[in-house]
């Protein structure tokens, strides 16, 4: 897997999973194998686009499950092309959703992977429907846990706040976690 800025990777054509993916969870991980899945099947390269620090940190604070470097290696596990890591600051987060779309067809993007959730561009103006009308947009179903409960890095932080280490590796699907 090969790493990259914002706006330094040019591709013909790719499938591009795009999101926080702070703790790489459950959810995360079958969202990015699904667009690893299609990448394949298209005979394409596979892009993960993230966010370092992840925008919930930088805006509210918020505590990071996992360092970049952790994220990188259980991206790499995922059989994953290619990651473009956007350093997100006051700058990035500035910028008009459209800015995003042009980065997006720099990676010749037939196939984009998102949350339901999914907002980008300054004060979250782009939503998913606005990112449908330029490119093929795919909204990845919320995963449950085995109690029919959505899986989500928030709900992994309170589980932290509480000490319950069993339901956070649960929802992790693995065993370590490099608190931040």
């Amino acid at each position: 897997m090969k790493v990259f800025r914002e706006n330094e990777l040019i591709l013909k054509s790719s499938v591009v999973s795009i999101g926080a993916f702070d703790g790489l969870h459950r959810g995360h991980q079958t969202l990015i194998k699904r667009a690893v899945k299609r990448a394949r099947e298209l005979d394409m390269p596979s892009v993960v686009y993230t966010f370092d620090p992840p925008p919930r940190v930088y805006f509210q604070s918020e505590r990071m499950l996992t360092s970049i470097e952790e994220k990188m290696a259980l991206i790499k596990e995922l059989n994953v092309d290619y990651t473009i890591v956007a350093h997100f600051n006051r700058h990035y987060a500035s910028r008009p959703p459209l800015e995003f779309i042009k980065e997006l067809r720099l990676l010749g993007a037939r196939d984009i992977w998102v949350g339901p959730d999914f907002r980008f561009g300054k004060d979250k103006e782009g939503s998913v429907e606005w990112l449908s009308e330029y490119l093929k947009v795919n909204i990845h179903p919320v995963v449950t846990c085995e109690q029919g409960k959505r899986i989500s890095s928030t709900r992994i932080r309170k589980l932290l706040q509480k000490n319950d280490w069993i339901k956070v590796r649960d929802l992790l699907g693995r065993q370590s976690l490099e608190i931040q």
